[in-house]
């Protein structure tokens, strides 16, 4: 950290009560956000209460440094960026209450939309506007932006549903703006006079913007002047873009929840077609009407299945419509009208669905709000780039505007995707652009201009939804002509100095959509024996061929494949911020929900590694203190891998990041003793009585949480008096059987081993009632994923090395391999080819299965005995993280399923929070409990229910969270064919017959 970071950082600690970041690292976390570009800030500042904003604001102007507001930073114009102080509101002022009826909400500023719309679901009421991010977005930003989203026909934008707000203004005073009279003797009065006189100034150039239906840009004055004189300096502030002050709290209208909706999707064989058809069905009522064109349709049909069968291969454009009533007969009527007069003249949809049941509905909404997210998946040179996608022009002028706009873009030798709220016009085209190559970052900014020009021809405007940013403010001057000026005068009247977001929306001076673009990676690998070095300077390269010596080298510690390299992997994350999501149809990021903070979030990972490779950071900065804090808030649950729009493997950076801080600084002695833990079992097995005496003691609990950070509050699984190898070993399993036939290798891992032995008995008794042979290799280990989560690469590396040798030769002889803990079958197939590029490795990832999977897939085959007695039992089944990346279709619930008379409730809550061994550490403990609290309290309210999962960290946070004994489900099929009695009492039923047949 620089001095003067420095200096600030101690004078902000010194009065804000909330958090000031101004370390290299963090100022790089917060450099970019969703956009194209990056701009460092001199530091963060992440406010409790409006006194810090206050405080803040009043450093700035001291030391006349800029601010710039930001919330969740998923803005695609790089509008929360600046040089300056950052403001975060997202981590502490997220406080919703609601009145009474919950007709009005007031909301902080960092409150997130989605949630404010789950606390008004209990009143039959929701926030009108619904922007696609609303799951990430906050209501500052819904309310900076002016956002509308689908449902603009039904609920206008976001100054339609203010009523008053809470601002902190240039000079550092708090302000409430609701409308005021501009002779009242406050600074109220002192702005809507203000607003006055330069309305009257340029009331005919305002005149003629207020005629125009897309006139929804800039300083709006339309509305605010209220007929009793007094001006409405709250919806004034709405769509300010954070330029004119610091919003700090709102008070909104909210609308009742619709009776009853219908969808339709409409398909056609022209885009233009589709926009025709969308001005004709405005006449029926619609509330929403969206289009999409074939690239978006194709993204839909490769990501959910379900979209395959239900979208039209031919089809080059599809319309989302939705009507609202109060009666399920109306809509029917209403929606078949609509298929009908959509299915007449040149421009008729060739096919057409409808539906108003609602999870069909729900299904069809998903294809705008889902896929839009996807275009990131997009990999290659050539990407879909969110520089010019806000603009509107007349719904009329849609059709001939969307032509023109294609000839531009064909003039230009680009192709572009759209999307478009078709019944109000707005337009969201993304250009496929390299920005690695310098004529991609001309023709973007020469596009920017071209497009633009065809909105304005056809009576349109730029910048109408989303902010205007770095990517569209340089065309407003062309776009407003002489009322540029009223737009100076604003600005004036209320950020004289422009100290509030400056560049953005109006300023003197105005960057091109072509700066401050995201750093290129200023880095070349070079190989040397078995490693891969990274240069974060380019080296120079003498004439023998050979690299010199850069000023900076990073030597890659895991395999990353050509076409996935650490650079192209990190780039991958535009920074889009779906992975700060709270909504429960996804678990992505469970420390994130936890923490609320930006380091927690995944794509904080991504930048710190991207800032290293792009030459932002030093290489030393991944072994400093703060490198690791910010690795060390992900326990390798693998859910952001799945559910990323862009797919980013996370994880992998993770591994990385916390590879390099050891590599350097060694293994704390925490992490050292867990990664370790198999032997350390091992050595208690030779004396379980004694091992289990000092488990269960008070003080020798106490003193491992001393000594070596084990929390005393964690209840230890006890060790088994013989462990599963011992018992496969008497029964010779541990023999390669040279016949043929359908038979597995059991990779055993330490908890089934040392622990529950009763897992693999089961699995066992299970595979003999099938006539299926096992084999238990003796060499194996325990998988290592606690080494690999800790970052202790050259160790994981030993123990990959030593299964993948005996299990290898097992594949080879036809063996297939499963495994009934989760994490042990994600190091099989997914970490061990991280750390191992060899054929062993990949040989074994594509024969691995989790056990449940491996039985349903049998069943699948009709393969599997289905002679199983009635198991007249409840139980609350919870599909681990891990499990979730391997079967996402879970298995398990559905492997005991089978069982008659059996009762599975399926607990969708999240993450356990217990993450292996995460949760053993005392410093982990608390934020354990946190995170996996939704899931505890969901097992709680289950009834008497027994629970069940595959995962043993799992079992134990339930079990010590929630009071439930857990089971592995494979112990309940086992159970069910009558090999497993002694689970009569753990269940509390009845002896079941034996009917087991000997195999």
């Amino acid at each position: 950290m620089d001095s003067e970071r420095q200096r600030i950082q101690d004078d902000l600690r010194g009065v804000v009560r909330g958090e000031v970041l101004c370390d290299d690292i963090s100022c790089q976390l917060y450099a970019s956000d969703a956009s194209i570009y990056q701009m460092t800030p001199l530091g963060v500042v992440r406010p409790r209460t409006a006194a810090d904003v206050i405080a803040t604001v009043q450093y700035a102007t001291e030391h006349d440094l800029s601010i710039h507001p930001r919330g969740s930073g998923s803005g695609v114009s790089g509008e929360s960026l600046g040089n300056g102080l950052l403001l975060d509101f997202s981590c502490f002022m997220r406080r919703v209450t609601i009145d009474r009826d919950g007709a009005t909400v007031t909301v902080q500023c960092g409150a997130i939309l989605a949630e404010v719309n789950s606390a008004l679901a209990a009143y039959g009421r929701t926030y009108g506007p619904d922007p696609a991010t609303r799951s990430i977005t906050t209501m500052g930003s819904v309310l900076s932006t002016n956002a509308s989203g689908s449902h603009y026909l039904r609920s206008g934008s976001a100054r339609d549903t203010i009523e008053s707000m809470r601002v902190v203004m240039a000079d550092g005073n708090l302000l409430t703006l609701a409308k005021h009279h501009p002779d009242e003797p406050t600074p109220q009065g002192r702005l809507a006079r203000g607003i006055v006189e330069i309305e009257h100034q340029f009331h005919s150039l305002i005149a003629a913007r207020r005629d125009s239906p897309n006139s929804r840009s800039g300083y709006r004055f339309d509305g605010v002047i209220l007929s009793d004189g007094r001006v409405d300096l709250a919806k004034f502030m709405v769509g300010t873009q954070g330029t004119l002050g610091i919003i700090v709290d709102a008070v909104v209208r909210t609308e009742p929840v619709p009776t009853h909706r219908g969808v339709a999707l409409l398909f056609f064989r022209r885009l233009d077609s589709a926009a025709r058809c969308a001005r004709r069905a405005l006449m029926h009522g619609l509330v929403a009407c969206d289009l999409m064109d074939r690239r978006l349709l194709q993204i839909a049909r490769e990501t959910d299945t379900r979209f395959a069968d239900l979208l039209p291969r031919e089809a080059e454009a599809m319309l989302l419509v939705e009507i609202q009533g109060e009666s399920l007969g109306d809509l029917y009527d209403r929606l078949a009208i609509i298929r009908q007069e959509c299915a007449k003249g040149p421009d008729a949809a060739f096919a057409a669905v409808d539906t108003v049941r609602p999870a069909e509905r729900d299904l069809y909404w998903a294809l705008s709000r889902r896929v839009i997210p996807r275009l990131y998946r997009f990999k290659g040179s050539d990407a879909p780039q969110p520089f010019t996608e806000d603009i509107a022009v007349p719904p009329d002028r849609l059709p001939a505007a969307l032509i023109d706009i294609q000839d531009t873009l064909q003039r230009n030798h680009t192709t572009a995707t759209v999307f478009a709220h078709a019944g109000h016009g707005q337009l969201h085209i993304r250009p496929f652009l390299n920005l690695a190559k310098p004529q991609d970052r001309e023709k973007l900014n020469d596009l920017s201009n071209q497009i633009a020009e065809v909105v304005w021809k056809h009576g349109g405007e730029v910048s109408v939804e989303h902010a205007a940013g770095l990517s569209r403010s340089h065309l407003l001057p062309r776009q407003y002509g002489q009322l540029w000026q009223a737009m100076g005068q604003i600005k004036r009247l209320f950020d004289s100095v422009h100290r509030l977001n400056p560049g953005k929306l109006f300023g003197a001076v105005l960057q091109k959509p072509n700066e401050n673009l995201r750093p290129l990676d200023k880095t070349i690998e070079v190989s040397r024996g078995n490693r891969t070095l990274i240069a974060a300077e380019k080296p120079v390269v003498e004439d023998t061929g050979i690299a010199s010596k850069p000023l900076a080298q990073l030597e890659v510690l895991q395999i990353w494949p050509p076409g996935a390299s650490v650079a192209q992997v990190t780039r991958d994350c535009n920074g889009c911020g779906r992975c700060r999501t709270h909504s429960r149809a996804e678990r992505q990021c469970p420390m994130f929900r936890a923490s609320h903070r930006e380091e927690a979030s995944p794509r904080a990972k991504a930048n710190l590694l991207r800032g290293v490779l792009s030459g932002q950071l030093k290489v030393d900065n991944l072994a400093e203190d703060r490198a690791k804090e910010v690795a060390d808030l992900c326990f390798n649950c693998h859910q952001c891998r799945v559910e990323c729009p862009a797919s980013v493997n996370i994880p992998k950076i993770v591994g990385e990041l916390k590879a390099q801080y050891v590599a350097t600084n060694g293994l704390p002695l925490s992490d050292l003793l867990l990664g370790r833990i198999d032997t350390i079992a091992a050595l208690a097995s030779q004396v379980p009585w004694l091992a289990n005496l000092l488990i269960r003691g008070r003080f020798s609990r106490w003193l491992a949480d001393r000594l070596f950070g084990l929390s005393a509050a964690r209840e230890l699984p006890l060790i088994a008096s013989e462990t599963f190898t011992r018992y496969a070993a008497k029964r010779r399993w541990t023999k390669l059987n040279p016949h043929g036939g359908l038979k597995v290798a059991y990779f055993v891992d330490h908890y089934a081993n040392y622990h529950d032995p009763d897992i693999g008995r089961a699995l066992a008794e299970i595979l003999q009632h099938n006539g299926i042979g096992l084999y238990v290799p003796t060499g194996q280990v325990a998988s290592g994923m606690a080494r690999i989560s800790a970052g202790d690469i050259k160790g994981a590396r030993r123990v990959a090395r030593r299964n993948l040798r005996v299990l290898a030769e097992a594949v080879r002889q036809g063996y297939t391999v499963i495994a009934t803990e989760p994490a042990a079958v994600l190091c099989l197939k997914h970490e061990y080819p991280n750390l191992m590029d060899d054929q062993d490795a990949h040989l074994v990832a594509e024969n691995s299965f989790e056990a449940c999977q491996f039985l349903w897939n049998l069943h699948q085959e009709s393969r599997l005995s289905l002679d199983l007695n009635p198991l007249p039992t409840e139980i609350a089944y919870h599909q681990p993280c891990h499990l979730r990346v391997l079967d996402p279709d879970a298995a398990g619930p559905k492997l005991i399923n089978l069982i008659p008379k059996f009762d599975v409730q399926q607990i969708e809550a999240g993450c356990t929070g217990m993450a292996g061994t995460w949760g053993l550490q005392r410093k982990n403990y608390r934020n354990s409990l946190r995170v996996g609290w939704p899931l505890i309290s969901a097992m709680r309210s289950a009834g008497n229910r027994t629970a069940a999962t595959e995962c043993s960290a799992c079992k134990m946070q339930i079990e010590h969270g929630a009071g439930r004994k857990t089971l592995h489900p494979i112990k309940l099929f086992a159970y069910a064919y009558g090999r497993m009695p002694k689970l009569e009492k753990e269940l509390g039923i009845k002896k079941v017959s034996d009917t087991s047949k000997s195999k």
